[in-house]
């Protein structure tokens, strides 16, 4: 792995584990026995830094989005989406914790996040119209963007609601697992037919998932 992408795995991982805001340059040169000088070789400041991980949270969503193929196990792909978004929620959790704040100091990392957020609404709704298309949920045509709102709205705020109500303030993967079941909630009162059980079959998976995590910890 080269220094570059060293800084940038470092960074993350004290992001992540001490909050954005309380982390420097200096810090994270000192976490990885480098000099700040050779810090700045690679990048020019911490916005630089942010928009490097930011970039890597494009392109996770770009590789783990792609449309639906009606020619598939619909209900395949959601869970697949879905992972991406444990993964994603996970990875790159100190983003949605301190989202307002980061964006609120780099004019152009916020037009980058508006602009990925614009295409990523667009996603979602494609799965809501590829989960109606094959008969797992029946909504009417004006209500698909508003659901995907509400879809990012869940996933965007659900580890910043979830720190603010723990005691500690921490963050844990079962957390997460949580959030992806409250998603999955979202679509259940749309279930059609048999869509109803596949939901439920699916949202029981991610209840295990997050029981077996917490059985793993304790």
């Amino acid at each position: 792995m080269s220094t570059k992408d060293k800084i940038i795995q470092t960074s993350i991982a004290l992001f992540n584990q001490h909050g954005e805001r309380a982390i420097t340059t200096n810090h994270i040169a000192s976490e990885m026995g480098i000099s700040p000088g050779n810090l700045y070789y690679h990048f020019k400041n911490k916005e630089d830094i942010l928009r490097n991980i930011f970039s890597l949270y494009k392109n996770h969503l770009k590789d783990n989005f792609i449309p639906m193929d009606k020619k598939q196990d619909v209900m395949a792909q959601l869970a697949g989406y879905l992972d991406s978004l444990v993964e994603l929620m996970w990875r790159f959790n100190f983003f949605y914790n301190n989202l307002t704040d980061i964006l609120s100091r780099d004019n152009e990392l916020k037009a980058q996040y508006l602009e990925q957020q614009a295409q990523l609404l667009e996603q979602v709704a494609a799965v809501i119209v590829g989960l109606k298309y094959a008969e797992v949920i029946e909504i009417d045509d004006s209500d698909i963007v508003e659901l995907a709102h509400m879809v990012k709205l869940t996933v965007s705020f659900w580890t910043p609601y979830v720190k603010a109500h723990s005691e500690d303030g921490r963050l844990s993967k079962q957390d997460i697992f949580g959030g992806i079941v409250k998603v999955i909630l979202l679509f259940k009162p749309y279930a059609k037919g048999a869509g109803l059980d596949q939901l439920k079959e699916l949202q029981q998976e991610y209840i295990n998932k997050q029981l077996d995590v917490e059985q793993a910890v304790a």
